[in-house]
């Protein structure tokens, strides 16, 4: 056990505990036991600041040693090291401060360990005069969310690449396998199930594009603003070099933005992100309630396609089998739908110079990219590349409809066609040979 105090009192801590006492009254203060601060955007801010600690060390500030030890801590952290220590709940009170407190302490005390001193003592390496140096939470944690949602994009976008490509594939594959079109879930007219599929590759090609194009957005960050964006106590050779070095860890084309009281103000681009997912997420359910239609039976239902067996389906029924990724897939649009509500509630809310409520932004926009991501994967892996056609059923329910009639309408007239349908009462032998005779007729 170990003692730290402030202000407001002291508490004691375990021996061993990298975090200290600030995150430990955010901790108790906060204590929903909802779900801790996502990994990806302690990392992204862990990424922040070793770049303002490579930064003051290449710059020659500070005393000697402190922000190379910081800057070796970050790498520990960022090896795994210390994912137990981050120990603040997602929604929290004061616009991500806990969170950026929680990873000042975290560092301040492994880099006092990499200097042989022990855990809280600050005279030597300080969560905040050293490890937070020319920082402020509105600035790194807007930044962090960025570099940690630009990641997540372009592993959720190859994904999306993935799947476009293993639809077109069954669209290749399945080009000469006639069935019935359904329009409102009625009888329309013939396609082919290759079509049905390539609809679907054509929808994801555009989430793609979507997904791409918006990370443009996302590479301007306010890093160097401080608290509103007037970089106040930031050195300002600081301000220019940070993101240069920012720019080489990350591997992103970050820019400070031209206004970066924007960037901490408003979360507008946060929305706008968040909104593409919805519409990758609506793709989704709409696809997948398609591939559980054409599934259903499988001798009551449709049995267009088949999906691949993965799990019992019934406790009591033995023999089903449910479209159980489809239905995994529906329940992640679902939540995304739900994620871009709060994004865009909590968005609304920026008031004047801060969002207070960027906490629960972050938390809704990072798991929706990491649920997508691995929905999109396990809908490729586990459902369309193991699916098959089902020709007969296709063709069986083709030849019981009457989608054939709609190509008389233009020579005999949309109400001649209806009354023939209605007169032989749905049966498309007699109706097919009414048409014709009526088609000769007029010849």
């Amino acid at each position: 056990m170990r003692f730290e105090k402030d202000k407001l009192g002291q508490a004691g801590l375990p021996a061993l505990a990298l975090y200290g006492l600030q995150s430990l009254r955010a901790r108790d203060n906060f204590a929903l036991a909802y779900k801790k601060t996502n990994l990806r955007l302690i990392y992204s801010l862990v990424t922040v600041k070793k770049a303002a600690a490579l930064t003051y060390e290449k710059l020659g500030l500070g005393r000697e040693g402190v922000y190379a030890a910081i800057a070796a801590a970050c790498d520990r952290v960022l090896a795994g090291e210390a994912d137990d220590m981050f120990i603040v709940d997602a929604l929290q009170g004061g616009a991500g401060t806990s969170t950026n407190m929680n990873v000042n302490e975290v560092l301040a005390n492994m880099a006092l360990a990499l200097s042989g001193k022990q855990y809280g003592q600050y005279e030597f390496i300080h969560p905040l005069d050293d490890v937070n140096r020319g920082q402020s939470t509105n600035d790194v944690y807007p930044t962090a969310v960025r570099i940690a949602a630009i990641a997540m994009l372009r592993d959720l976008s190859e994904a999306c690449a993935r799947l476009q490509q293993a639809l077109q594939e069954k669209e290749n594959a399945f080009d000469n396998i006639r069935k019935l079109g359904r329009t409102e879930l009625m009888d329309a007219l013939p396609i082919t199930l290759g079509m049905e599929f390539g609809a679907y590759a054509q929808a994801l090609a555009r989430d793609r594009w979507r997904l791409y194009k918006i990370e443009e957005r996302l590479r301007q960050v306010n890093i160097g603003g401080t608290a509103v964006g007037l970089a106040d106590n930031a050195e300002r050779r600081y301000r220019f070099a940070v993101i240069e070095r920012l720019r080489e860890l990350t591997g992103i084309g970050l820019a400070v933005a031209e206004y970066p009281m924007d960037i901490t103000q408003n979360n507008d681009v946060l929305v706008e992100v968040s909104g593409l997912l919805k519409a990758l997420a609506v793709n989704l359910m709409k696809i997948c309630n398609d591939l559980r239609l054409m599934n259903s039976g499988p001798h009551g239902g449709l049995g267009e396609i088949r999906l691949a067996p993965l799990q019992a389906g019934s406790t009591i029924m033995p023999g089903k089998v449910n479209p159980v990724i489809p239905e995994m897939v529906i329940q992640v649009a679902m939540k995304t739908m739900a994620n871009d509500y709060a994004v865009t509630v909590a968005a609304a809310h920026g008031e004047f110079e801060l969002n207070a409520f960027l906490p629960l932004i972050a938390e809704a926009l990072l798991e929706s990219l990491a649920l997508l991501e691995r929905a999109v994967v396990l809908l490729r892996v586990k459902c369309i590349d193991l699916l098959s056609p089902e020709r007969e059923k296709c063709a069986r329910l083709l030849e019981a409809s009457c989608a054939f009639a709609a190509a008389y309408a233009p020579r005999l007239g949309y109400d001649a066609v209806s009354r023939i349908i209605e007169d032989n009462e749905g049966d498309p032998g007699k109706i097919r040979q009414a048409l014709e005779e009526m088609a000769a007729a007029k010849s």
